[in-house]
């Protein structure tokens, strides 16, 4: 008999700026490390004999709530991987939605002939799951073992054993970040003891059998209330917008005529404009930087935690070109987007108590 506690990862960057992030490497939040320590708090005394994880970022960090203060290596194993999300890889969810909504549909419903270019389907996912978990509780018979992986991996493999017919997969909850399932591997079989045990968070969320909800609709729904897309915002016709977004920030306005249009977004909830992103990618970029010159929402989305979705897609922008620090200019009167700032990590630049930065780079 193997004991396996199958484990996703805490709340990582895609799950926190609302991109599709499957094999798309990002890093733990600030939330999804606090999370960690929960989780490794809940396994204080209880003992393994071996850590897997897939090889992303995410559940590499997340598996280190367990096989660090044991001394233990970390067994690493493409095999837990999320789904493979192809051309999708990266992509806002609010942009998914806009663009390829009936496709998004069938992907949060879990549907087997989900395909886009480049991509797993679910059925792929599960059957490389299933031999995934195979092999290790082949490996560790009468052990126990830690592994972390992913949402839509670890219910795809749930489903498999708890809801053969893959119709049902969609009826079983994506687990919550840190969520823990119980299985116990015997005689060339699995049983489930329980899933998505979230308890160390201080929430009551296990269940033992698939519950009936539809993620599709949930899924989509939550995306039309809170995932932005953004697009170059078009200018002369949108001038007038964003001059006011300067004004209402306190910058001045750049001259939009230079540089690259995708310096300057709009970022929109469905077809209604929520902020304005403004990057300069020449600025200091000999010294790995990247500048955001302007990050402003409109009156009506301030406060609703959307911010945080064009502060991501600065982040990732600047990442795929290899830069390590990302800054820009807050006034210290300028309070309530100081604190935003301070919250998601960045730090007062030495000497320039107006300019504020943050590590970008990708370490674990």
């Amino acid at each position: 008999m193997t004991t396996i506690y199958l484990i996703r990862h805490g709340q990582a960057e895609g799950n926190l700026y609302r991109r599709c992030h499957s094999w798309h490497n990002g890093l733990l939040t600030g939330k999804g490390r606090e999370q960690v320590k929960a989780l490794e708090k809940r396994f204080e005394g209880v003992h393994f004999d071996a850590v897997y994880s897939s090889d992303l970022y995410r559940a590499m960090s997340t598996a280190g709530a367990i096989y660090r203060s044991r001394g233990l290596p970390l067994r690493v194993d493409p095999g837990l991987r999320e789904i493979g999300a192809g051309v999708w890889e990266d992509v806002p969810w609010g942009q998914l939605l806009y663009d390829h909504r009936e496709s998004l549909t069938a992907f949060l419903a879990c549907d087997p002939s989900w395909h886009v270019e480049g991509s797993e389907t679910f059925p792929q996912v599960r059957r490389r799951m299933i031999a995934a978990l195979t092999r290790i509780a082949a490996a560790h018979p009468e052990q126990t073992v830690a592994v972390t992986s992913h949402g839509c991996a670890i219910r795809e493999a749930l489903s498999a054993l708890l809801a053969p017919d893959a119709a049902r997969t969609s009826q079983i909850p994506l687990p919550n970040n840190t969520g823990v399932a119980k299985l116990i591997a015997e005689n060339g079989s699995f049983r489930v003891e329980y899933y998505n045990d979230d308890s160390h968070l201080g929430s009551a969320d296990r269940w033992l059998y698939p519950v009936s909800r539809s993620n599709a609709a949930a899924g989509v729904s939550g995306m039309e209330r809170n995932a932005l897309r953004h697009r170059t915002l078009i200018l002369p016709q949108e001038e007038d917008l964003y001059l006011s977004a300067c004004r209402e920030a306190g910058v001045e306005p750049y001259n939009f005529l230079l540089g690259e249009p995708d310096n300057l977004l709009l970022s929109l909830l469905g077809d209604r404009p929520a902020g304005v992103l403004q990057m300069d990618r020449t600025r200091q970029a000999e010294q790995g930087a990247g500048w955001i010159t302007l990050l402003w929402m409109a009156p009506e989305f301030q406060g609703k935690g959307l911010g945080i979705q064009l502060l991501g897609h600065a982040i990732c922008t600047y990442r795929a070109l290899g830069r390590q620090i990302l800054r820009l200019t807050c006034p210290p009167e300028h309070q309530r987007f100081r604190q935003f700032c301070l919250t998601h990590g960045f730090t007062e630049a030495d000497g320039k108590p107006d300019v504020l930065e943050a590590y970008i780079g990708l370490e674990l």
